[in-house]
């Protein structure tokens, strides 16, 4: 397990780069204050250390307001493409585990654990998309209802020709264009 704790120019770093990509897409947090966010992210190094690895691995987080979040305010992967540090990935360990060769490196599911963040749901996926285009040529797992993941699937999104797609798949299948996206409350 990797330390869960940054250096302060790591952290540094990072405040930088999240505030400037705060600052350039006021369109998906209007009327939220960076100096509110920073310093909740301060006071919380697990949270800091989940988006560094957010940022490391390609998601480039950002706060989006889809809904009031009861005084939390959401980080969201807003890469344009599924992040390059989380593809090749089956859904859940479940799944990892019935493959009987080929394994992947890791499960979306518990990369996600890994992190110390969440999966987004088919609904936040579609609600992302008021922010601008997504996965136009990549595609992302997003969490599945456990009466589809019980038959052995499980699904994922994507956008094309100006619409969001949900399809399903195996859930132990595996593509380099997939991935997934995650979410922090902070």
């Amino acid at each position: 397990m990797a330390k869960k704790e940054l250096t302060a120019d790591q952290r540094k770093d990072l405040l930088d780069t999240l505030k400037g990509r705060f600052e350039k897409n006021m369109n998906r947090h209007e009327s939220v204050d960076w100096n509110l966010i920073q310093e909740k992210l301060e006071a919380a190094p697990d949270k800091l250390w989940s988006l560094f690895q957010m940022e490391e691995t390609g998601g480039e987080p950002d706060v989006v307001t889809l809904e009031p979040q009861d005084g939390f305010h959401v980080f969201y992967d807003c890469s344009p493409e599924t992040p390059k540090g989380r593809r090749s990935l089956c859904y859940d360990r479940e799944a990892w585990e019935a493959r009987k060769k080929f394994k992947p490196e890791n499960t979306a599911m518990d990369m996600a654990v890994e992190m110390g963040i969440e999966m987004i749901s088919e609904d936040e996926y579609r609600s992302l998309h008021q922010f601008g285009e997504f996965d136009r040529k990549t595609s992302t797992w997003v969490l599945t209802p456990e009466n589809i993941r019980s038959h052995g699937g499980a699904i994922f999104c994507d956008y094309r020709y100006g619409q969001v797609f949900t399809y399903h798949n195996g859930a132990d299948s595996y593509y380099a264009s997939r991935g997934f996206r995650g979410k922090l409350k902070v």
